[in-house]
């Protein structure tokens, strides 16, 4: 499941919660923006 981080007050926020307020908004603050959590993707390049 995504999670988001709000800009303001830094907590993590799932999916689950973020919509089940209405509009877009962290429910600990009330901020309106939020980022999603990119997970850790390991790329490995070939060299010659």
């Amino acid at each position: 499941m995504p999670q988001y981080i709000c800009n303001n007050c830094r907590k993590i926020v799932d999916m689950k919660e973020l919509f089940s307020l209405p509009g877009v908004r962290c429910p600990y603050c009330g901020y309106r923006i939020l980022f999603k959590i990119r997970p850790q993707v390991v790329k490995e390049i070939k060299t010659k």
